[in-house]
Formats: C-alpha cells, sequence, structure tokens
C-alpha cells in the first residue's frame, strides 16, 4: 500500500491506495500550519479503511509550502548570489528584474567574478578565486545565510561552478549553496533567478521536510516519504531539502497524473477546479506538457522545469458577485470557506452556494441559500462554462478537439458539455485526483544540454544522452527494469559554431519499493 496526499491552499487530500485500487480517500480543510492538516488527513484515512502502518510502503506529498512562502515574501533566508561571468555578462546584474519587495525579502547581495564558459566548453576566463574569497568574506560579514552560484553554460561544463562552492563552504561553513547547473536550464538570468529563489528557500525546506516528516512518523509510518516534483516525478526527502523550487508546480501536476489514470486518457486537457484557483493543463502520453518558453514564478522569470498551466480564478471558494453583470472571482474566501459561505451560515456568496442552489452539489444547509434565485444561478455557471473554455481553446495547439477531464473537488461547477471540447469526462474519485497523483508517480531523470556534435556523431551523442537520462532516474531510485524514455527533443542551434545542438532527454520509471523489512 502506499499513500498519497495534496495539499491544496483549501483542502488537504488523502488517499490509500493498493496498487492503483482507491481503498480509502479524505479531504479536510487545509490548517495554516499545514501539517496539522495533514495529521488530520492520515487520521480521517485510519478511520475510513483501518490499515496496518507497517504495510505502507511509500508516503508521498505534494505541497503548496514553498510556492506560497515565495507569493508571499515570508521565511525566506538572507541571499547572495555569486555570479561567475566577468569581463562579460556584467550589463545586467543578478536580480535585475526582480520586484523589489522580493529583493528586500531575501536580502539580496549580488557579486560578479571572472569566469564562465563559452557553449563549447572553452573558457570565458579563469576562475579568479580570489575575488570568490573576497566575496565569501563580504557575504559573512553581512550576515548571508544561504548563496546561489550561477556561471555561464555551467549546464554545458559546470567544473567553475563546482570550485566556487568548495571555495564558499570553506569560508561560509554554516551556508547553504545552490548551484545553478543543477537547477535550471540554458538561458543564464533565467537559470540564475531559479537558483536565487531555491537559495532564499533552502532554511525553510529544511523545516517544513522535518515538519512533514514528523506528521507521518507520528501516524506510525515508517515508510519512506516522497514530495512530487513540478513534472509529475517523485524525489526523497534529502532532494527536497536542496531543491525545493521542483516542488512548485507539484499541484496541478498531480492532479493532471491522477486524471491520466482515472479517466484511462493518456492525451487530453485535464482542467482541476480547487477551492481558489481552476488549473487548465495539457497531457501528452500521461505526462504534462512542459512550458517551452519561462515561467514567471511572483514576478521573477525562470527556467527549470515547469508544466504548461494556465491558472484562472475560479474554484468553490471564488466569490460571486452579481451588481449587474454577473461575476466569478478571481478572489477566493479560500480555506476559510467553511466558515464564510452561505451554505455554512456564512455572509459571502460563493460558487459553492451557487452549485448548491442550482442542484450541483449537496454540501452545507441548502435551505441557507433557497433565496437564490435561477436566474441568478444560472448566469453564474454559465460564466463560469464561459472563462473554462476560453481557457481550454487557449491550451490547445492543434485544430483538432481535446478531451477533456474534469478533477477536482469544485469540477461540480463545470457543465457536462464544454463549448469546443464537447463532452466533460468525470472519473471516479474526482475530487482527489491529486493525492492519487501523488500516489502512482514514477521516479525520473533528465538530461538537458547544449551539445557540439561533430559529423557522422549524432548517433552516439543522441545515446549518451539518453543513457544518461536513465541512469539518473535509477539513482534517483527507479526500478532499472522499468525505466523508459517518455520525452525526447533535439534542436540545432544555427547561431553557434560547431552544429551545436541542444538535446533533452527525459526518463521515467517505477519507484522502487521495499516492505518494512527492507524487502
Amino acid at each position: 500500500m502506499r499513500i498519497g496526499i495534496d495539499v491544496g491552499g483549501t483542502n488537504t487530500d488523502a488517499v490509500l491506495l493498493d496498487g492503483r485500487q482507491v481503498l480509502a480517500a479524505v479531504k479536510t480543510g487545509t490548517t495554516a500550519d499545514v501539517t496539522s492538516g495533514i495529521v488530520s488527513a492520515l487520521r480521517g484515512l485510519q478511520e475510513q479503511r483501518a490499515f496496518d502502518p507497517a504495510d505502507v510502503r511509500a508516503v508521498m506529498i505534494g505541497t503548496t509550502h514553498f510556492i506560497n512562502a515565495l507569493v508571499e515574501a515570508r521565511r525566506l533566508a538572507p541571499t547572495a548570489a555569486l555570479r561567475l561571468s566577468l569581463p562579460a555578462g556584467a550589463s545586467l546584474p543578478p536580480m535585475v528584474d526582480w520586484p523589489q519587495r522580493l529583493v528586500d525579502a531575501v536580502s539580496g547581495r549580488a557579486y560578479l567574478v571572472h569566469g564562465g564558459h563559452e557553449f563549447d566548453g572553452r573558457h570565458i576566463a579563469e576562475l579568479d578565486e580570489a575575488e570568490v574569497r573576497k566575496a565569501a568574506d563580504d557575504m559573512g560579514q553581512a550576515g548571508v545565510r544561504s548563496v546561489a552560484i550561477t556561471s555561464v553554460f555551467s549546464p554545458v561544463n559546470a567544473e567553475f561552478e563546482e570550485r566556487a562552492a568548495a571555495i564558499i563552504a570553506e569560508r561560509l561553513p554554516e551556508a547553504a549553496v545552490s548551484l545553478s547547473h543543477e537547477i535550471g536550464r540554458v538561458g543564464l538570468l533565467e537559470r540564475e533567478n531559479a537558483t536565487i529563489v531555491n537559495a532564499a528557500l533552502r532554511e525553510l525546506a529544511a523545516h517544513i521536510v522535518d515538519g512533514l516528516s514528523a506528521s507521518v512518523t507520528g501516524a506510525g509510518i515508517t515508510a519512506p516519504l516522497y514530495l512530487s516534483q513540478n513534472d509529475g516525478t517523485l524525489m526523497d526527502v534529502d532532494f527536497a531539502r536542496r531543491y525545493p523550487v521542483a516542488t512548485f508546480a507539484s499541484g496541478p501536476t498531480n492532479s493532471m497524473r491522477g486524471a491520466a489514470v482515472l479517466s484511462g486518457l493518456d492525451t487530453c486537457a485535464v482542467v482541476d477546479v480547487g477551492g481558489t484557483t481552476s488549473d487548465v493543463g495539457v497531457l501528452r502520453h500521461g505526462f504534462p506538457r512542459e512550458a517551452t518558453t519561462d515561467v514567471t514564478v511572483a514576478g521573477i522569470r525562470t527556467n527549470f522545469r515547469m508544466p504548461d498551466v494556465l491558472s484562472i480564478g475560479i474554484g468553490g471558494g471564488s466569490r460571486v458577485r452579481h451588481d449587474g453583470a454577473v461575476s466569478v472571482g478571481p478572489d477566493s474566501v479560500g480555506y476559510e470557506l467553511t466558515s464564510k459561505a452561505l451554505v455554512f451560515g456564512g455572509d459571502t456568496l460563493t460558487a459553492t452556494d451557487i452549485a448548491v442552489a442550482a442542484g450541483r452539489a449537496e454540501i452545507g444547509d441548502p435551505a441557507l441559500v433557497a433565496h437564490i434565485g435561477k436566474e441568478l444561478a444560472e448566469a453564474a455557471l454559465r460564466r463560469i462554462a464561459s472563462d473554462v473554455a476560453d481557457a481550454v481553446e487557449r491550451m490547445r495547439t492543434s485544430a483538432e478537439p481535446l478531451p477533456v477531464v474534469a478533477v477536482g473537488g469544485g469540477s461540480m461547477l463545470l457543465p457536462d458539455e464544454l463549448a469546443g471540447s464537447g463532452t466533460v469526462h468525470r472519473p471516479g474519485h474526482y475530487a482527489v485526483a491529486n493525492a492519487i497523483g501523488a500516489a502512482i508517480a514514477q521516479i525520473g531523470g533528465e538530461v538537458d544540454r547544449v551539445y557540439a556534435v561533430e559529423p557522422g556523431r549524432r548517433d552516439a551523442v543522441v545515446d549518451a544522452a539518453k543513457q544518461e537520462a536513465v541512469d539518473r532516474a535509477v539513482a534517483a531510485g527507479a526500478s532499472p527494469s522499468s525505466v523508459q524514455i517518455v520525452d525526447f527533443d533535439e534542436v540545432p542551434i544555427p547561431y553557434l559554431p560547431g552544429n551545436a545542438t541542444r538535446i533533452r532527454a527525459k526518463a521515467v520509471g517505477e519507484l522502487q519499493l521495499t516492505d518494512a523489512k527492507g524487502r
């Protein structure tokens, strides 16, 4: 058995699975400290279907902790950005395009030193270790606790980043160090931004992961704990401590993976209607389509792995206004739904109240929304259907209509037919698809690099890249016999010399599980 948990802005969902069979599923309110909500969800599973904690082989959690901390600009560590690029790359300093409130929140300090590579591995300049030591000493005096190191074209050659990290560790042994070649892709500023964000979250990551582990072991479960990543795969807790940015989009990703399993459709559009937002994404071969452009997170441009998701402010907790025209969202009562919605005795008209008044849902006390007119309810539901249909249309990349799968507790707001897409599929257990997606997630490995492909060597380079992706998946905990390449891109870069080609390979395999006795 395995347990999947997904922590959303409004609800914390949990499922107990035996293989792909759902034995128990619960939905509880997300709590301000989040971990007590997880404890409550685990207790709910035990009450619904008693199980021996020793029979649980793994626990998978998708969490919004880290993205929320960045958006709210709180609990971020004092961070320094060290860029190895001089004499190039000085015109746009680190954090140049950040919102000022986030620069202030991380007490952002920037240092530029000599170093960096050309795309083919040649040195722009030798790494100046004296400059790195001087920067490290200044960081120490300024109270910096986390350092982001970025070198030009480090995804091609990471030697300078690793040497600089060794110097920082020697000078500032207590500081956490994040290296850009381990986080982002080719593209200096976006990769640097992602690395600084990761560095700023390192302290919080250690605290949160310890809290999550404690909430699981407190329930008597000794099985290993995994966190969901942006691409629909898993990472262990040590990886999560080092790379918290890898969890940013785990919520919608889990919902999409869960939708694929529950519906049996591996290529479709998925609409996940939660309490606060509706996330629209596209599945290809059972995995979320990845964003091909830079992704802006909390006003910061980044280029690490993120699914191509369009979020709109429509959910079960969305406020409904009807002064003339009817509008739904984008603001929401969020996790306060059970105290603020009319059906729960509150004073705020929400989308959930509309669903109850229209007979789409049985939640709370229907008598409290009996005064809502049929005309208002239908107008609000038409508004929701129109906005969601528009979002699905914007996510299509071909003329072929995409089947639509609706999941999430708020999907009762959607009609049975969506304009331009036809029938809306609502599979069993749709309300907890996100937790199911977490529970069935696999282990992945990826390579994304620029190669100089010599004439006649293309097949050898491609095979080597694919093998490296497979090896990374196995090293991360995938069962070797189950690993396969699920995504591959090969893009020649005409403006660089030497037959430069960007190759991206992604391998995925089943998690290698052991029982409490290590079998």
